[in-house]
């Protein structure tokens, strides 16, 4: 079968689709990733020898890359994993999610657009662009109601109105050149090989460690827990079976607060690794100042997708946080080989107005 071409598969969700469609499906992937600080082949290292798994050192927003990537494979699809994902970070740094998030896509839908209209008419048919974004483009919730399909865009950081601009590209080359594209917004995703800056893994890393546990405000925001092999099978039904041109909202349906979140982290590592001389590790939660601009709660309606594709999720935090915490547990060699490449667990995204 033709391949697929998937951006930023080296990442936490991308990855996580590669190594599934590798495990579940037939036809090969073409796996592009810039390497960015998020980027890690080592998160790879289960498909590295596989020959359905070429992986390319590229950047989407380079077009003689991507052209030539689409030109040799021919790929039936591409899947748009490729971002700067980090909040805090998009504080610190906006620039850089314009040209990854928004000029990056743009590029790549340029390529893509070109090369659909080269195809004969019946792979064109078939081709798909896919484009993975987030549910932050929506702005924040009131304690009522639910983010769809249809919610209006407020995105109130750097990071999601970066994200938001490439949704719109995306839908304007659906509607103003017959792109057929595929968008889907997800909720927060956790699971393995998550970049530890993200609130998860940095909660568990820093329990093990006897690190403070870093709250923002007051811990009550509310976010929507997706288990990220949940989300790639979303992705995989709305690839296989989505209406072109509409958008899908994936969701976990584990509304939780952020010190919810925490205290259940807590809980696992206490029972997980017991006479930790820290213990409980809920001694060590620490409230530090808010985030700036700080959405108040997310929460993801996916009756769409669970109505029209089947789809739901599989699995509920309740269950999924245990097996988290105890696959960080059991690679160290992993969380090594990121803090080898610089990173060091610094607070980001607080404005400096000095």
């Amino acid at each position: 079968m033709r391949p697929i071409l998937v951006t930023g598969g080296a990442g936490f969700i991308g990855g996580e689709f590669v190594r599934q469609w590798i495990a579940e499906e037939t036809s090969p992937v073409i796996n592009l990733d810039k390497l960015t600080y998020a980027g890690n082949l080592e998160s790879l290292a289960s498909i590295a020898d596989d020959p359905r798994h070429i992986f390319v050192h590229g950047d989407i927003g380079d077009p003689e890359c991507v052209r030539q990537l689409l030109n040799m494979y021919r790929p039936r699809a591409v899947i748009n994993f490729a971002a700067e994902s980090h909040v805090d970070r998009s504080i610190d740094g906006p620039a850089a999610f314009v040209e990854t998030n928004v000029l990056g896509t743009f590029r790549l839908l340029e390529e893509a657009r070109t090369y659909w209209k080269s195809l004969p008419e019946s792979e064109q048919q078939e081709f798909r662009f896919l484009h993975v974004s987030t549910d932050e483009v929506y702005g924040s919730l009131g304690p009522a109601g639910k983010f769809t399909e249809t919610t209006p865009y407020a995105p109130n950081s750097p990071y999601s109105a970066s994200k938001a601009s490439s949704d719109h590209f995306v839908r304007a080359y659906h509607h103003t050149y017959g792109l057929p594209t595929l968008t889907t917004n997800c909720s927060n995703n956790y699971g393995p090989f998550q970049f530890p800056e993200k609130l998860i893994p940095l909660m568990i890393l820093n329990c093990l460690e006897g690190k403070p546990l870093p709250v923002y405000g007051d811990g009550a925001q509310v976010r929507d827990w997706l288990y990220v092999g949940d989300h790639c099978r979303a992705i995989r039904a709305v690839l296989a079976r989505g209406r072109l041109g509409e958008v899908y909202n994936i969701g976990g349906d584990s509304e939780k607060k952020n010190l919810e979140v925490v205290h259940a982290i807590c809980a696992a590592v206490d029972a997980l690794r017991p006479g930790l001389p820290h213990a409980p590790c809920t001694s060590l939660i620490k409230y530090v100042e808010d985030r700036p601009g700080h959405d108040r709660r997310y929460a993801i309606d996916f009756a769409k997708i669970n109505k029209l594709l089947g789809w739901k999720p599989s699995r509920t935090f309740q269950d999924a946080i245990s097996e988290t915490v105890k696959w960080y547990m059991d690679n160290e060699s992993w969380i090594l080989s990121i803090r080898n490449g610089g990173y060091r667990d610094n607070r980001l995204g607080l404005i400096d107005d000095k």
